[in-house]
């Protein structure tokens, strides 16, 4: 482990470290604080994967729909017009938009091989950002003299990686690079991430082992056509499965390669001295 002790810990000049967790537990929140501090470097895998990875599969699928319509296609021939993503790290709508839902076309759905498709994108794409992590801790002390890193990545890290194998590449090469700190929600943290995701359900990428599972008994269970399911109604259905899936992943993540931190602790975070804090006390004293 790059930091042994809290007193390693409060003692390194640069501190690095790997955030992850579900989303909703505060990643991003701290990465932000950290980042304003002026003393960190904020390392976004969605924001990664969004400007770097899939920009041009977002913006040609946008250029897609705008052909459809006569007067865009005649402008877009032109270049009379511009089509981009406006993607930054508290604005990654069009990366979730892109990944889609599978379903209904009439509800906004997306045949399952396409939406296969793209989760294979996303997964290449989430798994070279984390791969990227080494270049940017680099990068933000070369090029900008930031003493210290956070990485946040997105929920879906535990999808690619094996946490029991110990020459695992993504974890390997993150965990020679930073610490990796697991922010663990309680049941409360659950039942409230559930509520949230079933009042405004988006998109998510998944294991494609676990996709296929959670589809199939989908259609088994409510003896739909793929092309009739409610693309909100499968997502919502399979979110609670996603949790508890993910659940055990992060746990091995933590216990083999990192350390845990509860997320309650981490909501009282209101400064650096406050994360200092929080990062030591779930170290060896």
């Amino acid at each position: 482990m790059l930091y042994p002790t809290a007193r390693d810990w409060h003692a390194a000049p640069r501190k690095r470290v790997v955030l992850f967790a579900m989303s909703g537990l505060g990643k991003t929140h701290v990465s932000s604080m950290l980042r304003e501090t002026g003393n960190w470097f904020h390392y976004s895998i969605d924001y990664r994967i969004g400007t770097r990875y899939m920009g041009e599969y977002i913006v040609d699928n946008a250029k897609r729909e705008a052909m459809r319509v006569p007067f865009l296609r005649e402008l877009l021939l032109s270049d009379s017009i511009y089509i981009g993503s406006n993607i930054t790290f508290h604005n990654l709508s069009p990366v979730s938009t892109y990944l889609g839902k599978p379903g209904d076309p009439d509800k906004g759905g997306l045949p399952m091989d396409l939406y296969r498709h793209r989760q294979d994108q996303f997964q290449r794409a989430e798994e070279q950002a984390l791969l990227d992590t080494g270049y940017f801790i680099d990068r933000a002390e070369q090029l900008y003299g930031y003493p210290h890193f956070v990485c946040d990545t997105g929920g879906s890290i535990c999808e690619w990686v094996d946490p029991e194998n110990e020459s695992d590449p993504i974890l390997s090469a993150l965990s020679g690079q930073a610490l990796m700190v697991w922010i663990r929600g309680s049941e409360d943290h659950t039942a409230e991430l559930i509520r949230r995701f079933d009042r405004a359900p988006k998109p998510m990428a998944y294991q494609p082992a676990f996709l296929t599972a959670c589809w199939d008994a989908y259609l088994d269970e409510t003896g739909l056509s793929p092309a009739r399911v409610d693309p909100d109604a499968f997502i919502r259905w399979t979110y609670a499965r996603a949790l508890a899936h993910r659940q055990p992943l992060y746990e091995a993540m933590a216990r083999n390669w990192g350390i845990t931190v509860d997320a309650s602790d981490v909501a009282t975070v209101r400064d650096e001295a406050d994360f200092n804090a929080v990062i030591a006390a779930a170290l060896p004293a």
